[in-house]
Formats: C-alpha cells, structure tokens, sequence
C-alpha cells in the first residue's frame, strides 16, 4: 500500500541572519505550497533468494524517481550496514532524499523490537519505491511565461498543468556542462522535499503515525513525539546533505508549520556528522534521536483577515551562503557597531511579533469589531487609518496595526543599514522601490525581503480583500505575484496522489478570483 505524505514551503517573515544564533528568534510561515513523497513496495514478492540471504550481506533494491526532472535512480541498500549504492550514479543523485533514506531506515532499526525487525527486513526485500515532485511554486516559470507572451498574473500560473516538467532553456546548455540550474523561488524546496521523504518511510516502515489531512482540515490527532522523530531525521538529513548545520527553521516549519522559532544547538547532530568513520549510521541516529533537540517553537500565524502575497521580481537570484559569509565577517571585523546592529533589528523583530499577537488575540476577544476595523483599513492608506478609530474599542486595532507598520519599517532600516556594511545587497536598491510603493498601497500592513533578502522575492501582508489591488499593481511593475498564501500546518498523511485526484492541498486549490 502506498504512502502519500506532504511537507510546506515556508517565509521567513521576520530573524533573517540573527535566526542563526541561539537565542534570537524568527517567525516563519510554512505555505500552501507543499512538497510530496510517494512510498510504496517496488516488487509484489520478495525475490526467491532474497530472505535466504537476509543474515548475510543482502541488499534491497531502491528507486527514486522525480518526474518534474525526468529523473529515475536506482539504488542498493545494504541490510546489514544501511550503506547505499547508486546503481546508475550519475548526475541524477539527490543527497537529501539519500540522506532521508538512510536515517528513516537506522531510526527503524534502533527502536524496533526483534519481531518488528523480521517484519521490516521483509518490508525492506520488498524494495521501495519512492516517489518526489512539488508545487509549481517552488520554481521559477517566469522566463517560459515571458517567452510565450503571456501576461505576468496567478492567473497564468494557475493555468499551468499541475506539477509541472521544469523546462529548461536550451541556451543555458552546453556540452561541458549539462547539469542545469533549475531556478527556485525561495520557498525551501530541499526543506520540503527532505521532511516529505523522511515523514513518509517513517510512516511507511511504520516507525511513526503522521496526522492525516481530510478535506484540507486537520484531525486533531498529532503526536508532538511522533513529530518530534519526523523532525530529528529530516533536520539531520538535511543538514548532512547541505555540508554543513544551518539554522533548520526550513525543516522545522516543514514538520511542525507555522511558528516562532530559535534553532537548535549545532551539536545535537554531531555523531551523524561521523558517521562512517568509526561509528555506524544505526549508532549515530540512534545518538541523534537520544540528543536533547533544544530548538524552542511557538505556535504562530498570521491573525484572521491577513493574507501573504508573494512576488517574484525577476532580477535573478541570491547566494545565501554567500550572503550569510559576509555578514559573519563584518561581525568578526566589526563587533560593537554589528552587535548594535543586531540588537536593534532583535528588537523590532520582537516588536512585530507582538503587535502581530495582539491583533491574534483583539480578533479573539471581539472579532465583529476587529473585522469591522480591518475592512476600513483594507480600503485606505495606513495615513488614514487613525481616523477610522471612531470608537474607544477600534483604537486598539488600530494602535496594532501602525505599531507593525513601525516595526516593519525598523526591520527594513536596520536591514539595509547591515547590508550596507557587510557590503551586500540584503535590500537592494530595486527592491526598497518595490516596497516603498507596495507599503503605501491601500489596505497593505507590512511589505519586506523574506529571510536573507537579495533579488529572490518580496511578501507583503494586506488586509481584508485588498490583495488583488497589490497583484495589480506588481504586474503592472513587471512583478510576478505568486499563488502563495500562508497555510500553518506543517506536514501530513495524505488521502490521495494528487497527481491521479487533479486535487491538492495546496495551490492548485486556490481561489484567485
């Protein structure tokens, strides 16, 4: 029987660079936009020589398929020692999904009791077949719309078939190099793709029971344990694959959703860094799942009647690491003026997160007249807004909402002003235009570079029904506005493959009217 999980791209609205020091924190929103992994029995039998060699040095056959790069790989994975061979190695491996495999098959192997073990060497002589593919909005479709003469709207990228080949432009070809670089648009595919593989064999091998999606409405059945060896597996599986111990906001948004965050300590993956080297995989997951994981997570989202619009500009990418490496050295060369710096920007940051909270918790309270304020706003300029504090109990909302604006606006200045420094486009010229514009635009609260900032994208947050004006308004300017919302759910079993029902959880389901 097959395994059908999903996992959420993510926004990294607010602790781009100081996320990665304990013990600043950031809000990040998982997305609609979701990756999914496919897990099922590669032969209906086990090969007649197959169990009688189980105690020996026998091997189970492996394949990975991604049909949005056309690609197909065959694997060997030892039963004795986990170690995997690539049958057809080539340019086709992917390091995080062999890394998922891996963790996801030793972790079975460290918690299973002696009976669960013959079961899952029998599973594991079955062979598995896994399969990967995402939402269109975790590429860049923008040169093949431009090319077709197509306008820059969600409407035309919703007419796109769902999960779509990624097509590449022949002229960036060559014969010496004919591995392509596949344009991304910033949402944390690898993130994604690694937790969707690592939930789905866990649940596969039956090592956890993931909550189930039915109906785009979560049962409230979630094990936060269950989770929690989700989240170990697929953080150490991507950090091993990436080359080095990131921050794992991506990963843990992909696993739990929407959240405040504060990273965990790089050492709690130390053995799996070593594994191989005097110490087996079973050994350094086993060391893995033990570790104190002193990553902190708040339950967050966006409060009712705000959406998240994402835009892609279309001046090229950013390096992250690149960027990242800049800012450490301009830490290390100038220590007071960068630690004033990041105190500054940590104190907006916390700043936006509490107007954000209040205005959870003033829709909570009395939602017809929060409802009644943001729909006011949503039809005007933040300018005005004060005057739609008509009633004692409107200037609350009101009071929330500037008091974001005002912090959103000190996280841009202290941005800049640290790109500035470590000599680096965090907001870019061309960017700080973009913003400037959007944030005077009717109904729009906040408007920003997500994460590292760079060329990638913009988000911005409107009030009520005043997203399409903005949409708008970036096609007019040659932005390309995404089909991305916030979803705060973060991964999940689901009923189907989506690619046979034509129905996801994610943005094909969209309404864009």
């Amino acid at each position: 029987m097959a395994v059908v999980a999903s996992a959420p791209g993510k926004v990294l609205m607010t602790g781009g660079y100081l996320i990665l020091e304990r013990p600043n924190a950031g809000i990040v929103l998982s997305t609609n936009a979701r990756f999914y992994a496919i897990v099922k029995p590669l032969y209906e039998d086990i090969k007649p020589d197959g169990w009688a060699w189980i105690h020996f040095q026998s091997w189970a056959d492996m394949k990975l398929t991604s049909p949005q790069m056309a690609r197909e790989t065959m694997y060997k994975l030892s039963l004795k020692n986990l170690v995997l061979h690539c049958v057809n190695s080539g340019d086709s491996r992917n390091p995080f999904v062999e890394y998922a495999l891996q963790y996801a098959i030793a972790a079975a192997h460290v918690r299973f009791d002696k009976d669960k073990m013959d079961k899952l060497q029998k599973l594991l002589l079955l062979g598995l077949d896994i399969t990967i593919f995402g939402c269109n909005e975790f590429y860049s479709y923008r040169n093949q719309i431009e090319s077709r003469g197509l306008p820059l709207t969600p409407e035309t990228l919703a007419s796109l078939p769902p999960f779509a080949s990624i097509t590449l432009n022949a002229e960036e070809l060559s014969e010496t190099n004919c591995k392509p670089e596949v344009a991304k648009t910033g949402l944390g595919s690898s993130a994604a793709m690694t937790t969707a593989v690592a939930a789905a064999l866990l649940h596969y091998l039956g090592v956890v029971s993931l909550p189930s999606m039915v109906r785009e409405h979560i049962h409230g059945d979630e094990d936060p344990m269950e989770l929690d060896i989700v989240h170990a597996i697929a953080q150490t599986a991507h950090c091993i694959a990436q080359g080095k111990v990131g921050s794992g906001f991506d990963v843990s948004s992909a696993v739990y959703g929407s959240q405040r965050y504060v990273r965990f300590s790089p050492e709690v993956i130390s053995s799996a860094q070593v594994a191989g080297k005097g110490l087996s995989v079973q050994e350094a997951i086993d060391d893995v799942l033990k570790s104190n994981w002193d990553h902190e997570r708040i339950k967050f989202s966006l409060p009712p009647l705000l959406t998240l619009l994402l835009g892609e500009p279309g001046a090229g990418g950013s390096s992250t690491p690149s960027m990242v490496g800049a800012v450490k050295r301009w830490q290390k060369s100038d220590p007071q003026n960068s630690q004033a710096t990041w105190t500054k920007l940590s104190e907006e940051n916390s700043a936006l997160e509490m107007h954000l909270n209040t205005l959870s918790q003033l829709a909570l309270r009395n939602y017809d007249v929060y409802r009644t304020v943001i729909n006011r706003c949503s039809l005007i300029t933040s300018a005005k807004w004060a005057d739609e504090a008509i009633e004692p109990n409107h200037i609350e909302v009101v009071r929330a909402l500037l008091g974001a604006r005002d912090a959103m606006l000190g996280i841009r200045s202290n941005m800049r002003n640290m790109g500035l420094a470590a000599g680096i486009p965090i907001e870019p010229e061309s960017q700080t235009r973009l913003l400037d514009t959007t944030m005077k635009m009717e109904g729009v609260l906040l408007a920003g570079v997500p994460g590292a900032g760079g060329f990638d994208a913009v988000f911005a947050v409107t009030l009520g029904d005043s997203s399409q004006n903005v949409i708008r308004k970036w096609s007019s300017l040659n932005i390309l506005a995404l089909l991305v919302r916030e979803d705060p759910h973060g991964v999940y079993l689901e009923n189907n493959d989506p690619r046979l029902t034509g129905v996801t959880t994610g943005v094909a389901s969209l309404d864009i009217s």
